[in-house]
């Protein structure tokens, strides 16, 4: 069975884009927001944020709600 890159559905803080990335890579969401918030600061704002925006759009919803 393949894994695949769903928003997260329990884990959102704008649009659940890194707590699926953090679900996908089997991390702690608060890990991958760091390391988001680090590397922003120094490649600069707008490499990530069109990144994360790109994310936003493209990345599905989960296919069931896991409460």
């Amino acid at each position: 069975m393949q894994k695949k890159l769903y928003k997260s559905a329990n884990d959102k803080m704008l649009t659940g884009v890194l707590g699926g990335i953090a679900e996908y890579l089997k991390m702690d969401s608060t890990v991958v927001r760091l390391i988001f918030a680090l590397i922003t600061i120094i490649t600069g704002v707008f490499p990530l944020a069109l990144f994360y925006i790109i994310c936003a759009i493209i990345m599905p919803e989960p296919p069931f709600t896991v409460e």
